[in-house]
C-alpha cells in the first residue's frame, strides 16, 4: 500500500451532495482516512494492456485526499477474480470498493449501475472458460443494485472535465461476475461495505488508427479518483435525469 501523504486537505463533496458524518473512518497521524481497494484486470481478449488496471495503479500512486488506497489486479478468468476480489477484501478491510474494467467503443467513464446474476460469455475468458447462461451464485438475487451514489459519482466526473454516464448494463462477461459477486458479497457478508463497478474506455494506443473512442490512462484515473472522492463525501444519491430509452 503506498505511503500516505501528509496535511491533505478535506475532499470537495460532489455536486448535490452532503458529506457523511457516519462514514467509518479510521485514524492516522494526520487526521481521519477512509480506506479504499480499487481493482483493475489483466489484459484478455489479444490485448497487451489493460486501461482499467493502468489506471488503478496510477490513482493508487497519487490518491483523492483523505482516502488510504491500495489497487489490486484481478484475473480476466470466472470463479478465479471473485476468490481474488475476496482475498483483496480480507486481507486491506476496506471500507469502500470500486471495481473498474474495460469497455471497448464506450466514449466515457460509466457507473454501472445494476449487477446480473448471469454469466453468459460470448468469448472466452483468459483460462478458455465460456460460461453460458450460467448464474454468478446459484439461488441468489436475481441482481443487485450498487450501493456506489451512482448519479453523484458521474456528477463528480463531469464537474472534473470528463465525460461519463449511468450505464444500465455491465454486460454478462467477468466484468459483470466481478461486480455481482463483490455485490453479493456485500449483501450477504459485510453489509457496512459499500462498492461498485466503473467501466472505461480504450486507451488511445489500442484503437490508434481504428477511429474508436479512447481515453488517455490518466484522464481515467482522475475521473476514478472523482468517483472515489464522491463515493466517499455522499451519503444518499442526487436526482438527476441519468436513465435510458433503451
Amino acid at each position: 500500500m503506498p505511503a500516505t501523504p501528509t496535511d491533505r486537505p478535506a475532499p470537495d463533496p460532489a455536486p448535490g451532495s452532503r458529506p457523511d458524518p457516519d462514514a467509518e473512518v479510521f485514524a492516522v497521524a494526520d487526521g481521519p482516512f477512509t480506506r479504499v481497494l480499487v481493482t483493475g484486470f489483466e489484459p484478455f481478449g489479444g490485448e497487451t494492456s489493460n486501461p482499467s488496471w493502468d489506471a488503478a495503479q496510477l490513482l493508487a500512486a497519487e490518491p483523492p485526499p483523505w482516502a488510504e488506497l491500495a489497487a489490486v489486479r484481478l484475473s480476466c478468468v470466472f470463479g478465479t477474480a471473485i476468490d481474488e476480489l475476496r482475498e483483496a477484501v480480507a486481507a486491506y478491510a476496506p471500507h469502500l470498493v470500486v471495481c473498474v474494467g474495460q469497455a471497448g467503443g464506450r466514449p466515457d467513464l460509466t457507473v454501472e449501475r445494476v449487477a446480473l446474476n448471469l454469466d453468459d460469455a460470448r468469448i472466452p475468458d483468459n483460462a478458455g472458460r465460456q460460461p453460458l447462461d450460467r448464474p454468478v451464485v446459484p439461488g441468489a438475487p436475481a441482481a443487485y443494485f450498487a450501493s456506489l451514489p451512482v448519479k453523484a459519482c458521474v456528477a463528480a466526473v463531469r464537474a472534473a472535465g470528463l465525460p461519463a454516464s449511468v450505464s444500465h448494463t455491465a454486460g454478462t462477461f467477468v466484468c459483470n461476475h466481478v461486480f455481482y459477486g463483490l455485490a453479493h458479497l456485500i449483501a450477504t457478508e459485510l453489509p457496512s461495505l459499500r462498492g461498485g463497478f466503473v467501466h472505461v474506455p480504450y486507451a488511445p494506443h489500442q484503437v490508434a488508427g481504428t477511429g474508436q473512442p479512447s481515453m488517455s490512462v490518466r484522464d481515467v484515473a482522475a475521473g476514478l479518483g472523482a468517483v472515489v472522492t464522491a463515493a466517499i463525501s455522499t451519503t444518499a444519491d442526487i436526482r438527476s435525469a441519468e436513465g435510458a430509452l433503451h
